[in-house]
């Protein structure tokens, strides 16, 4: 589906954008990544789609509920230890124009990308609408759960956003078995995309009182695949090819696991005969963490673990992985959170005692935390006050400074701190 067709040029609309990208950093330094997207995909529809339908080895296109950031990360990792050069975006580059601004930042003038494949997160609604415009050679979808209210609250519209996503795999589609919802997208007749799935063992399972936090989980267990069959903290033992391979994840959590047993089986399904288990636990075991997502950075001296939130799931997911008995952390919830009555159902005692909480919705979320008779010490709205404030206080006396946080609050606190994307 390709508009590389004798005397189409993209060369105006990528200088185009390259200036609008030099405008937009020189009005704000280190802004405007998604704005030369937004004006390109305006005046150069067909740009967008072209380009994904140009990669010699094809398009790799990762989507879901959770997971895509570091599942994209994975696989990308596994591919380039092989030998593959891939062209990727950065996950906060999910949607339109941030897919297009990253295209930008690598294209020459002729449109070409110096890259054998593309690996790229897709934002669920906006690889619906994106649909029409590429061709697949790959889909993985990570999972279905409850996402914010204002956004896919219903997981069956969710269902229907992957379904048009999944239609647009050549070759194979990479599902997650242990999803209900996802399993309903596998092809049933012979001459469509063929099916690998991934999970975990109905003993991993067991272990889970609050489950894998899907919409819907299968009750009737799926066979084979590549499965996460033990986990204890930051190792996982996934079974493939024959095997169980002792995996380091790059934060603590079963949603982790899941996220490498999807990156295995979808760089066996691309590889084929190339792919070497060894050399793709390596790379996913050298991998750190995808920013904001159990990474630890170095502050003004101070380490400090990063643990990103973005729907009630993901939320209780990464607050059981806390350590117990942290005595200092940093809440911290922003503009993102149209409506924060949907984060109550969410079990968040781990937390113990939150130093200080802050952003534009510290006064609901720390309500929250109150009632479930987690202790506050301090409300401070504006959040570089209070990053400030939490930097300043003495070395925490169990595990390391934690910042939990929504992911407008992740970006404004990057920044703050001065750290890159």
């Amino acid at each position: 589906m390709s508009d590389r067709r004798p005397g189409i040029s993209w060369a105006p609309a990528i200088l185009l954008g390259r200036a609008v990208r030099v405008a937009a950093r020189l009005r704000k330094r280190g802004g405007g990544s998604a704005v030369p997207g937004l004006v390109v995909n305006r005046v150069a529809p067909r740009f967008l789609g072209s380009m994904l339908s140009s990669f010699p080895d094809g398009l790799v296109v990762v989507s879901g509920s959770a997971g895509k950031s570091t599942t994209t990360k994975m696989l990308v990792t596994i591919l380039e230890a092989h030998g593959k050069r891939v062209f990727t975006n950065p996950s906060t580059a999910n949607i339109s124009q941030g897919l297009t601004s990253a295209l930008l930042e690598r294209a020459d003038l002729t449109g070409r990308v110096d890259a054998d494949i593309a690996v790229l997160e897709m934002d669920e609604g906006h690889g619906a609408l994106l649909g029409p415009q590429f061709e697949a050679r790959s889909v993985l979808l990570t999972n279905v759960m409850t996402d914010q209210i204002d956004r896919f609250h219903d997981s069956e519209k969710v269902l229907g956003m992957l379904r048009r996503i999944a239609e647009r795999a050549g070759e194979s589609l990479i599902l997650n078995g242990d999803d209900a919802l996802v399993a309903k997208l596998a092809p049933t007749g012979d001459d469509g995309p063929r099916a690998e799935y991934f999970g975990v063992t109905d003993e991993v399972l067991a272990l889970l009182p609050k489950g894998l936090g899907y919409a819907e989980t299968m009750s009737a267990r799926h066979d084979g695949g590549t499965m996460v069959t033990a986990l204890s903290g930051r190792t996982a033992s996934i079974a493939f090819d024959g095997a169980v391979h002792e995996v380091t994840l790059p934060a603590r959590g079963v949603h982790y696991a899941v996220d490498a047993a999807g990156a295995l089986a979808s760089a066996k399904d691309l590889l084929g005969p190339e792919f070497e288990p060894a050399t793709a636990v390596a790379a996913v075991s050298a991998m750190p963490a995808v920013f904001g997502r159990g990474e630890v950075v170095t502050v003004r001296g101070k380490r400090i673990e990063f643990v990103l939130v973005q729907n009630p799931t993901s939320f209780q997911l990464n607050v059981d992985e806390l350590e117990p008995g942290l005595d200092q952390v940093l809440v911290a919830m922003g503009s993102d959170v149209r409506d924060p009555s949907y984060f109550w159902p969410v079990d968040a005692t781990r937390i113990g005692r939150a130093r200080i909480v802050a952003g534009s919705k510290a006064d609901d979320i720390a309500l929250q935390l109150s009632y479930q008779g987690i202790e506050v010490d301090e409300i401070i709205e504006d959040l570089p006050t209070a990053l400030d404030r939490f930097l300043a206080l003495p070395e925490p006396e169990r595990g390391v400074k934690t910042i939990v946080f929504t992911a407008d609050s992740m970006r404004r606190t990057r920044a703050h701190l001065g750290l890159s994307r």
